[in-house]
């Protein structure tokens, strides 16, 4: 395979598409460029050009001030100040939402001018597979600060540094409802006398989800055994985002989860379960498998599954050098695009080979009116990651119109628009019906619609 066609590759199967710059930096070493974009150096950089305005520790301030707000406002002899409290805490649920369509944006545009396209498809990847979905003011404050915290900066490392990242972090304790989990045995189990209990929502998702995955040989008992290693784990709360492990909330003893013991040991319980989990060989089958998926073919070949697997458990999990052996395999190079694009991935190239930095509707409503807003998934599983599931009769409509909306503000010639994104990657077809279309908004629709540029 010519160099210069798996340059186009790269930038278009693991990276937001091709432009002229872009191959430029690709140059001859396809490979070296997409690996540099997965260490730790690198990582920092791009978090520090990401012009992202909002963390947890703001929206837990924000957060502690809408509560008192809302509190003030059912004081009965505060009548007087009623109407100027409501309109207080509705100004700050507005800000809220306005931090999160920031948040969005900022993660947006940055994936459209990045010199790291890989890297935030990486980011994009983990942030589905542990996805958390704003609804109401706190995980609407919260859900974008998951992203950015606890999955961003340990793309350059271990599996299992990003697991306890997330499962300790203050959005996905919330959205889960893990600080309302209180062991039956433990001092406060006990005082509640049975009215409050154990919430076994993250450990099921921890397990069915995050790592090993449905039907990987676990049962009930192991669910309850995790959720009661993971009690305690909590959120300081009031105006602050830290991580709080609350012993008086945690049950006491030993727990059996998977088949290995866990001695009584406070936080690191959990810890130590955790990590266990994070090396497993079903959670380096389930998560290398979702990367195959997600970046090569909705069908993965098994043979790079397994090459990918037993660097994963070689390594611990580390995923660069995981990352590596997909994208060193032959497997991962097929001239043929057999990903079809998810409406972010769509949005995303499509701006980037187009140089548009902003448009109207804005991204998240864009992202929205094609079925995949950023943050609002519904369900801890994410959004789908298949052809089945995003190229429908109306999700293609969507598409069509929205291309045709964006054509209009294209300025370059369409012809050399494709020849830059697809280069040696696009049919002689779809170039003749390019050039031959009955005007220049037509051109670079069918451009966008080709199934060149739909796959990846």
């Amino acid at each position: 395979m010519m160099s210069n066609t798996r340059s186009f590759i790269a930038a278009h199967r693991f990276g937001y598409g091709a432009n002229a710059k872009t191959i430029r930096k690709i140059k001859q070493q396809p490979q070296q460029w997409l690996l540099n974009q997965i260490t730790a150096d690198n990582a920092l950089k791009e978090l520090t050009l990401l012009d992202m305005q909002w963390n947890s520790q703001l929206a837990a301030e924000q957060l502690n001030l809408y509560q008192q707000q809302k509190k003030q406002e059912k004081t009965p002899k505060a009548s007087p100040q009623a109407n100027m409290m409501l309109m207080a805490s509705q100004n700050t649920q507005k800000q809220i939402n306005k931090q999160l369509q920031k948040a969005i944006s900022a993660t947006v545009v940055h994936s459209i001018v990045t010199d790291s396209p890989f890297y935030w498809r990486l980011v994009d990847f983990f942030s589905n597979h542990f996805s958390v979905t704003g609804n109401g003011p706190r995980m609407r404050a919260l859900a974008p600060t998951l992203e950015i915290e606890a999955i961003a900066p340990y793309i350059s490392g271990s599996f299992a540094d990003m697991l306890l990242a997330v499962e300790s972090h203050p959005a996905m304790l919330l959205y889960l409802n893990n600080e309302q989990s209180i062991g039956p045995n433990s001092k406060a189990g006990k005082r509640s006398k049975g009215k409050r209990g154990l919430n076994e929502n993250l450990a099921r998702e921890i397990l069915e989800l995050h790592t090993l995955g449905v039907n990987a040989g676990y049962d009930q008992a192991d669910v309850t055994e995790l959720a009661r290693a993971i009690t305690g784990w909590g959120v300081e709360g009031k105006g602050s985002a830290n991580f709080s492990f609350k012993a008086n909330l945690h049950e006491p003893g030993r727990r059996d989860v998977f088949g290995k013991i866990y001695q009584q040991d406070g936080v690191k319980q959990g810890v130590r379960i955790l990590n266990d989990l994070a090396v497993n060989a079903k959670t380096a089958e389930f998560v290398s498998r979702k990367l195959v998926n997600h970046f090569v073919n909705d069908n993965p070949p098994q043979a790079l599954v397994d090459t990918m697997v037993a660097v994963w458990l070689k390594t611990k999990g580390n995923l660069p050098q995981v990352l590596q052996a997909m994208i060193e395999h032959p497997l991962s190079w097929s001239e043929q695009g057999a990903k079809f694009k998810t409406p972010r991935e769509f949005v995303i190239s499509t701006c980037r080979v187009c140089g548009i930095k902003k448009i109207n509707p804005n991204f998240s409503k864009s992202l929205s009116i094609l079925g995949q807003q950023p943050f609002a998934a519904g369900s801890p599983a994410g959004y789908k990651d298949t052809q089945e599931y995003w190229a429908g009769p109306r999700a293609m409509m969507g598409r069509i119109e929205w291309a045709e909306h964006v054509s209009k503000f294209v300025k370059n010639s369409p012809v050399e628009l494709a020849q830059n994104a697809l280069g040696p990657l696009m049919d002689e077809r779809t170039e003749l019906l390019i050039s031959r279309a009955e005007s220049k908004s037509q051109a670079v629709t069918l451009f966008l619609m080709s199934p060149e540029f739909q796959k990846r």
